[in-house]
């Protein structure tokens, strides 16, 4: 089984991609903790459990209509004991987002029609200052799209102010900038 690393000094999982598969990431450090929790410690196993199941239910949807290369991250890979959510990205063919296929694909699959980026959709959320995707409202997670070399960003910025596509965005701390890892999720077959 995969060996997820302690979070280093600066609370973040060490640089590198963690090829995972759910029944690995719900037995992972970042769902039940270090082990060598206090006895209050305030480490939020079961919400990250829940999280990793939002996330699931959306992979899965992903690989029925042929997407596999899928990462998730966000503050959930992070020492934060009580995430707000997992973001992440997966990598799909132009043609098929541009042409609002891929949307329809995936929201035949999902009974609550979840699958959008338009941000007319997004909606606020009690406490949260950022209004939230459809996804987010019913999973907690929220996957982009990412095309591979069209240099299209992700609205995240470097420290020098430059957008980053989606795989360098993800691969660092927001809060600081400083280079985390990020989760890779293994290819389980159809559901």
């Amino acid at each position: 089984m995969p060996v997820i690393p302690p979070f280093d000094n600066d609370g973040l999982l060490p640089p590198e991609d963690y090829e995972l598969s759910f029944d690995e990431l719900h037995e992972s450090t970042l769902v039940r903790g270090a082990g060598e929790q206090k006895d209050d410690s305030t480490w939020d196993a079961a919400w990250r459990a829940q999280l990793v199941g939002g996330l699931e239910i959306l992979v899965r949807q992903l690989w029925q209509i042929g997407i596999r290369e899928i990462f998730a991250d966000g503050s959930f890979v992070e020492d934060k004991d009580h995430p707000n959510d997992i973001d992440g990205y997966f990598v799909c063919d132009l043609m098929q987002l541009a042409s609002g296929d891929l949307t329809q694909q995936l929201n035949r699959l999902d009974p609550y029609k979840v699958w959008t980026w338009d941000p007319a959709s997004r909606r606020p959320y009690r406490g949260y200052p950022k209004r939230q995707l459809p996804m987010w409202h019913r999973y907690r997670v929220e996957l982009y799209p990412h095309v591979p070399g069209l240099g299209l960003g992700s609205g995240i910025r470097d420290k020098f102010g430059h957008e980053l596509e989606f795989p360098s965005a993800f691969r660092q701390s927001r809060r600081d900038g400083k280079p985390r890892g990020i989760v890779k999720i293994k290819y389980g077959g159809p559901s």
